[in-house]
């Protein structure tokens, strides 16, 4: 039994359930709606938290002007990973789950087996380090936004 993100071999299950491939559907019949709530926390929390990852050193999402935003994240990147872990506990003491991003595949147990090592990708794991996933869901509730927001305004790196 591995978390969802652990390459542990060749191959993959690509086939979804019905009972997944029918939750799917109904979020297609309404990704308008879906995507015009994900696009209003994305721009919340890009706006509001602006003045404070400058001051902060902290790097926001860079979203070059020819692409597409899907809104199915929002990241911030911090110094180092010891500050990211303890941002990762302040918000949690805070009463708010933030995590940490994808580990680099070559780092993997399968990434390992083909001859992966650390320094094979220096920048896929320096951002690893760094990164880290902010609440973001469809029913995030205003009042939720705000307390994330207000309770990240309030940490000094």
């Amino acid at each position: 039994m591995v978390d969802k993100y652990t390459w542990v071999d060749l191959g993959s299950s690509y086939l979804p359930s019905d009972i997944l491939a029918a939750y799917l559907f109904a979020q297609l019949e309404a990704r308008e709606k879906i995507q015009q709530k994900r696009k209003l926390i994305w721009d919340t929390y890009h706006t509001e938290l602006k003045n404070w990852a400058q001051k902060q050193g902290v790097r926001q999402p860079i979203i070059p002007g020819d692409c597409e935003q899907a809104y199915h994240m929002y990241y911030l990147l911090l110094p180092d990973l010891e500050t990211r872990q303890r941002f990762i506990a302040f918000l949690k003491d805070n009463g708010i789950l933030s995590v940490f991003h994808y580990l680099p595949l070559h780092l993997s147990d399968m990434g390992k087996k083909f001859g992966g090592k650390v320094g094979d990708c220096p920048v896929t794991e320096d951002v690893s380090d760094r990164l880290v996933r902010l609440p973001m869901f469809y029913n995030l509730p205003e009042t939720d936004l705000s307390k994330v927001i207000e309770t990240i305004s309030s940490f000094k790196i």
